[in-house]
């Protein structure tokens, strides 16, 4: 029983973010057709963040009415709507309409807000359903959070979106009577499957979760009785996170023990932080969320792409693949050190810092041209999505002990921080162009 529950709550927590996560990696191919192009990523920004209405909506109604909104019923609700939109996509995508006076592709946008929707809400409600069982499965739940990500892009490499080839070409001038002059241009290459399978393969995940939810949803409360021993894992997970109960809770001597008064008050509990802990522990889900859905996904491109395609790909698949990898990490290595995780953040910062930098530089990086750069990018982004991710997963299961308002607030932390950072960087990049692209097939950059 336990093993089926750590595979439902793992197939739960694919729904958070496999919507939105799908059409950032498919954009290499939609943007060569609708009539948006590459204005199209800054049209994603701003309606994702008009959809943190339905966290705000949840947030207020926890605020105002206590106990009257039912999580389960907005889960089902927002899961079958991001059920009929990746549907709707598959078949109406490249659907276009004529406003004032120029072609638009409303029926992607339209549709993408309900997917939108569909993924910001989910912050504040999938991991307050997830209270109701014992925290191990927070844990589980991440690794399905983190395959959000990675599923969608092991699938758009297996589509080879956005791969290219350099391409020389006669580039004849008025200037030159002998033939002309050689250049290069990049030529993208074919898709192996087309953007509509991909669509319903985004259907057929949302499925998944759905019907993992309804699972999860009907199996009794009391099924962690029949199979093991539901308080001393209550209590261990308020401890140091390990299979220890003599371990000391912040060193104030409040020690576990497997006595009879403690299986008598097993949920009371709670584990000892000050207020400086808790304001540094939000801090903390602000700027992590900030930078990883915010600052950082917004000059991917920009870091990368100077490299080469290669060093893109890589750098995106193995970013992906750090997320679970973290979360599993997370399942059974834990450090709830407040001061830990404060000095992970910054490490997980340092490398962000390099890959904005980068993207800063370009079309002219550090080491451009070299193994060692492509090297550096792809392991930058590697360990700046890992360490962030592991920060991510143990401040939910540290909130998740303390209270289940507080885990509401931590999605409405983390929808904050994802707001912060996608409002900073789109002036930047789409007003004031401070980040300039780069064909790694015609730059030429100084020595």
């Amino acid at each position: 029983m336990a093993v089926l529950v750590h595979m439902l709550a793992c197939a739960f927590g694919l729904g958070s973010w496999v919507a939105v996560n799908g059409l950032w990696v498919e954009l290499p191919l939609i943007v060569n057709t609708l009539p948006e192009g590459w204005e199209l990523p800054s049209y994603l920004t701003v309606i994702i963040q008009l959809a943190n209405l339905g966290p705000l909506l949840v947030t207020l109604m926890h605020k105002l009415y206590p106990g009257r909104l039912k999580e389960h019923v907005v889960i089902y609700c927002i899961l079958s709507i991001g059920v009929l939109s990746c549907l709707l996509l598959a078949f109406f995508w490249d659907r276009t309409t004529i406003v004032a006076g120029a072609s638009r592709s409303t029926a992607f946008l339209i549709i993408t807000f309900f997917l939108s929707l569909v993924d910001c809400t989910s912050s504040v409600t999938f991991l307050p359903f997830m209270m109701q069982l014992p925290a191990k499965y927070i844990t589980t739940y991440f690794i399905g959070e983190g395959l959000s990500g990675f599923i969608p892009g092991i699938v758009a490499l297996a589509q080879s979106v956005g791969i290219a080839k350099c391409v020389n070409s006669s580039q004849a001038t008025g200037n030159h009577t002998d033939g002309g002059l050689w250049s290069s241009h990049t030529e993208y290459l074919p898709p192996n499957f087309s953007t509509e399978v991909f669509f319903v393969l985004l259907a057929v995940m949302m499925c998944i979760s759905l019907a993992a939810f309804v699972a999860l949803n009907r199996l009794p409360r009391t099924f962690e009785l029949s199979t093991e021993n539901l308080v001393p894992d209550t209590v261990a997970s308020v401890c140091s996170g390990l299979e220890n109960p003599g371990a000391e809770i912040d060193g104030e001597g409040v020690k576990c023990q497997r006595d009879g008064a403690v299986q008598s008050k097993p949920l009371l509990a709670r584990p000892q932080l000050s207020v400086s802990q808790l304001t540094l522990i939000y801090c903390m889900v602000l700027w992590v969320n900030c930078a990883t859905n915010g600052l950082l996904p917004s000059v991917q491109t920009y870091s990368c792409k100077s490299y080469g395609n290669l060093a893109y790909h890589l750098s995106a698949a193995l970013a992906s693949v750090a997320n679970p990898v973290a979360c599993t990490i997370a399942m059974f290595f834990q450090n709830r050190s407040v001061v830990f995780l404060g000095l992970l953040t910054a490490l997980g910062t340092g490398f962000g810092s390099y890959n904005m930098a980068m993207a800063a530089m370009s079309p002219c990086p550090l080491l451009q041209g070299s193994v060692a750069g492509e090297m550096i990018i792809v392991l930058s982004w590697l360990f700046f999505t890992g360490t962030l991710s592991y920060v991510k997963v143990m401040v939910g299961v540290i909130l998740r002990d303390r209270s289940h308002s507080a885990l509401v607030w931590c999605g409405a932390a983390a929808q904050m921080g994802s707001l912060v950072g996608s409002v900073t960087m789109f002036p930047l990049i789409n007003v004031y162009q401070l980040f300039k692209s780069g064909d790694f097939c015609n730059t030429h950059c100084p020595l």
